[in-house]
Formats: structure tokens, C-alpha cells, sequence
């Protein structure tokens, strides 16, 4: 890949500059040689790309900027911050409105790489200042970029701690969830308990109150039989009330 699609080939770029330019962007950083200064930074990253496209800021030996996107003047490089702005912009609104994780996860997992940009900008612009301490824009600048990435600091802090903080609230929800369901099968099985008995004692002699009952024509049989069975009931219901769930 040729230079030309990186720098722009109206610029008279310095030699010592050029030469220290591979094929890509690469990282952000700042070339000073000759009286010049070239910015290498990265467009506002995008969600779900890698790939980083680079933007360059050229002051030349008269002190005038200009930006590889065809801005011009003091105001190239404010625009660029600005393009950062609106994006955090909007992780603002998202993480305002979030409340599930999986919101807080989609709105870190594309923070997360502007905020290692801005950070690193940041750094370029400081380094630019201290090479041409008379530029007085550049110190806005420099000051705009360092408020930039303290904002998608703590914009991400604070999304990850809310993010956190929903994770613990839903395992508490799942968690009272489980426990409700387990006491209300810790009482089915005690109901079931009381009356097993009757189900077992009637399938083994039969409780059918006719005249053909086969055990006897008196009621006593069939009283003794539902005494039997609740006794029972009771004491297997008992034994199992006695180990609650936890």
C-alpha cells in the first residue's frame, strides 16, 4: 500500500517525518522534526471493529494545521475532539436508561475502546503541547482531550459498577425464586405424605363402601382403616416437616 491514501499529497511534509510512516496509522502518536509536528489519531472507534482508521494533523513550519479529512486551521483538531464528544454523548443517554446487564455489557463492550482511545489521545496532544509550548489553541485543546477521557473514565467505572450491582440483584431474584419454589415443593411433598398411606392401605384392601365390600357389612372395618391411615399419614408428614428446605 502506497502513502498516498495515509498523507495527503498536497502537503510538503517533512522528509524526517514521512520516512517515520509505515503503510498504516499504526498507534497514536506525535512526530516533531524540521520545525514540524505530525499527529497520528484514530477515528472514533465503531462497536464490533477491530480495525482502527487513522487521521492526521499536520502543523507545518508557519504553525498552520490541517487535517488529512480536509479540515483546515485551529479548529481541525477541535472538531476531531468533538466527534468524541457526541459518541460518549451518547454511551451517556445509554447507560442513563440501562438497567438490565446485558444493556450495562453491550453499552461497555463499545465504551471500552473509546475510552482507550481518547485516553491515548489525550497523551499525543500533551506531548504535542510540550513540543510547540506556543501554540495557545493546543493547550485547549490539550485540556478538552484530558476532560474527554476523564468523562469515558468515569462513564465506564460507573457502567461496570452498575452492571455489577444488576448481576447481584438478579442472582438475588433467581435465588428467592429457587427458594420459593423449593418450599412450595418441601409442602406438596408433606401433603403427599398425610395421605400416601390411604393410597397404599386402600390399594392393597379396597375402600368401596357397597354391599359387596368384601372385608365385612359393619363400618368398623372401614373407621379402623381411615384411623390406620391418618395415623400413619401423620407420622410420615412429621418426619419429613422436620428437615424444612433451606
Amino acid at each position: 500500500m502506497s502513502d498516498a491514501p495515509l498523507i495527503p499529497t498536497a502537503w510538503d511534509l517533512s522528509a524526517a517525518i514521512r520516512q517515520r510512516l509505515g503503510s498504516t496509522a499504526g498507534r497514536q502518536r506525535m512526530m516533531h522534526a524540521d520545525g514540524q509536528i505530525l499527529l497520528v489519531l484514530h477515528e472514533v472507534p465503531q462497536t464490533n471493529i477491530v480495525s482502527r482508521r487513522g487521521l492526521l494533523f499536520w502543523r507545518d513550519a508557519q504553525g498552520q494545521w490541517l487535517g488529512s479529512d480536509g479540515s483546515q486551521g485551529v479548529t481541525a483538531i477541535e472538531h476531531h475532539l468533538q466527534r468524541y464528544a457526541d459518541r460518549l454523548e451518547e454511551f451517556d443517554q445509554l447507560e442513563r436508561v440501562a438497567q438490565r446487564a446485558d444493556q450495562y455489557s453491550h453499552l461497555l463492550e463499545g465504551l471500552a475502546p473509546v475510552a482507550r482511545a481518547v485516553r491515548h489521545m489525550s497523551n499525543v496532544l500533551a506531548e504535542a503541547r510540550q513540543a510547540v509550548p506556543d501554540d495557545r489553541p493546543l493547550i485547549d485543546q490539550r485540556d478538552r482531550a484530558y476532560e474527554l477521557a476523564r468523562w469515558a473514565e468515569l462513564l465506564y467505572d460507573d457502567a461496570k459498577n452498575s452492571m455489577d450491582v444488576a448481576v447481584v440483584k438478579r442472582a438475588e431474584e433467581q435465588a428467592a425464586a429457587s427458594h420459593r419454589m423449593l418450599v412450595t415443593a418441601h409442602r406438596l411433598n408433606i401433603l403427599a405424605a398425610l395421605f400416601f398411606p390411604f393410597g397404599t392401605l386402600g390399594a392393597i384392601f379396597g375402600t368401596t363402601l357397597t354391599d359387596n365390600w368384601q372385608w365385612s357389612h359393619s363400618i368398623l372395618p372401614f373407621v379402623g382403616f381411615l384411623m390406620v391411615g391418618l395415623v400413619a399419614g401423620l407420622l410420615l408428614a412429621a418426619s419429613i416437616a422436620r428437615c424444612p428446605p433451606t
